[in-house]
Formats: structure tokens, C-alpha cells, sequence
């Protein structure tokens, strides 16, 4: 059976990836972080002092219409 040239690389090549991932595979860890996850949720906040700063300035501008 003659194999082209090609056919020869792709499967050596084919092999020497397998027998490197063959040979990493039992170096994988995986561990829990010593600290919880913490996830900043401060933008509702500010979202609603904006809001509600909006809102007292237009206000102001309502009851003191020549104040600009």
C-alpha cells in the first residue's frame, strides 16, 4: 500500500497530537477560590439618585423659572 507523502504527515501529525493531549490530560486541577464571589450591583443605585436628582432640578427650574 502506498500512502502520498501528505496522507503520511496528516496522520503523524494526527498521532502527535493525540499522544500530547493524551499527556496532559492528568495536569488539569480544579479548585474553589479561598474568597466568595462578589458582584458590585451599585448601578440600580445610582440610576435611581440620577433619576431623582433629575427630577428635584426640574422641580426648581419649575418654581424659579428665571433662575438661568
Amino acid at each position: 500500500m502506498n500512502r502520498s507523502p501528505l496522507t503520511t504527515m496528516r496522520t503523524m501529525t494526527i498521532l502527535a497530537m493525540t499522544a500530547t493531549m493524551l499527556g496532559t490530560a492528568g495536569c488539569i486541577n480544579v479548585t474553589a477560590p479561598d474568597k466568595p464571589i462578589q458582584i458590585n450591583l451599585n448601578i440600580n443605585v445610582t440610576q435611581e439618585v440620577v433619576y431623582r436628582l433629575d427630577n428635584e432640578a426640574k422641580t426648581l427650574i419649575q418654581q424659579n423659572p428665571g433662575i438661568f
